[in-house]
C-alpha cells in the first residue's frame, strides 16, 4: 500500500476543512479527527467510485456524525466526486454544501445531523442487501459522543439479531462530546466489552495510522455471522496542535488571517500572527 499517497490526500483534505472554518465556520475538531479513516475507506476499502455512484453493487458509507461532513466534502473534492471550486460555496445559499450531509451532493447516501439516527438507516440497507443476496459492504461512522443516543444501542441489538456481517461500524473515538470529554460527561468505557455484550466482533486501532487501519480491516467481516465494530482512537483537531484536544475548539469560525496561519501550522511552519485568544469559537 502506498501510505505516502494516503498521507498526501489526508493533508489536502485537512487543508479543505481549515478553509471551510470561516464565514460561518464548521465543526473543525471532529472533522479533522476522522480524515484518515475516510481516506483509507474510499481509497482501499469501499467499492465506490464516481462511475458507480448509482450502481446497486456499490458499497455504502453513512456518516452518522454528520457534523464531520467537511471531511467528506474535502475528500470528495480530492477523489473527483465534487469540483474543488464548489468548496468555496460552503454555507452559501447558491449551493447545498452545508453543515450536514445533503443527498444533493454526489456520493452522500443519506441526510444526517440528528445524532443516533443514521445507524438504523445503515442497518436497514445492510438487511436489504442481505435479503437480496448482494455482496455490498455497508459502513456507518459513529461519533463516540453519539453513543449516548439510545437509538444507537437499539440499532446494535437489531444488527446482532439479524447477523448482519455485511455491516461495518467505525467509532471515531476522539474522546470528546461537544465541549466536554466523554468520560467526564457520561463515561463510555469499557466500550469494547459493551459492544461484545451486544453481539459484535470488535477491534481497535490508531485511527491516524494507515497500517493499523489496514491491519484491522483487511479481514472483513471480522467473524462470519457477526456484525463488526472498529474503535478508531483519534485526536480531535488532528494536525493543528493549537486546537488539538481543546474542549472549546469543537466549532470554530476563524478570520481569513487565522485560516492562513492555521494552514502554515498544518504544514509545520512557523506561525507569527496566530493569537488563540482571538479565535472565534463556540
Amino acid at each position: 500500500m502506498d501510505y505516502k499517497s494516503l498521507e498526501n490526500i489526508s493533508l489536502a483534505v485537512r487543508e479543505h476543512i481549515i478553509r471551510m472554518a470561516t464565514n460561518g465556520g464548521c465543526f473543525i475538531g471532529a472533522s479533522l479527527s476522522c480524515v484518515d479513516i475516510l481516506v483509507y475507506l474510499y481509497k482501499n476499502f469501499l467499492n465506490v467510485t464516481k462511475e458507480n455512484l448509482s450502481s446497486l453493487e456499490r458499497d455504502y458509507l453513512f456518516l452518522s456524525k454528520g457534523h464531520d461532513v467537511p471531511a467528506l466534502y474535502g475528500l470528495f473534492a480530492e477523489i473527483e466526486f465534487l469540483d474543488k471550486d464548489r468548496l468555496s460555496n460552503h454555507l452559501k445559499t447558491n449551493d447545498d454544501i452545508y453543515w450536514h450531509p445533503n443527498r444533493k451532493i454526489p456520493g452522500i447516501e443519506f441526510h444526517s445531523g440528528s445524532l443516533g439516527h443514521l445507524l438504523s438507516v445503515g442497518i436497514g440497507v445492510a438487511l436489504d442487501c442481505k435479503m437480496s443476496n448482494q455482496k455490498n459492504k455497508i459502513v456507518v461512522i459513529l461519533g463516540d459522543g453519539e453513543l449516548n443516543e439510545g437509538s444507537v444501542w437499539e440499532g446494535l441489538l437489531i444488527a446482532s439479531a439479524y447477523k448482519l456481517d455485511n455491516l461495518m461500524i467505525i467509532v471515531d473515538r476522539n474522546q470528546f462530546q461537544a465541549n466536554e470529554r466523554t468520560e467526564l460527561l457520561i463515561p463510555l468505557e469499557p466500550l469494547e466489552k459493551k459492544f461484545e455484550a451486544f453481539g459484535f466482533c470488535v477491534k481497535s486501532c490508531n485511527g491516524h495510522d494507515f497500517s493499523e487501519i489496514d491491519e484491522a480491516l483487511k479481514d472483513f467481516p471480522f467473524e462470519k455471522g457477526f456484525p463488526s465494530i472498529l474503535i478508531a482512537d483519534t485526536i480531535r483537531g488532528k494536525g493543528l496542535p493549537s486546537i488539538e484536544e481543546k474542549a472549546d475548539r469543537w466549532f470554530c469560525n476563524f478570520t481569513r488571517q487565522e485560516i492562513d496561519n492555521l494552514l502554515l501550522e498544518l504544514h509545520g511552519k512557523h506561525i507569527t500572527d496566530l493569537n488563540s485568544e482571538k479565535i472565534i469559537a463556540r
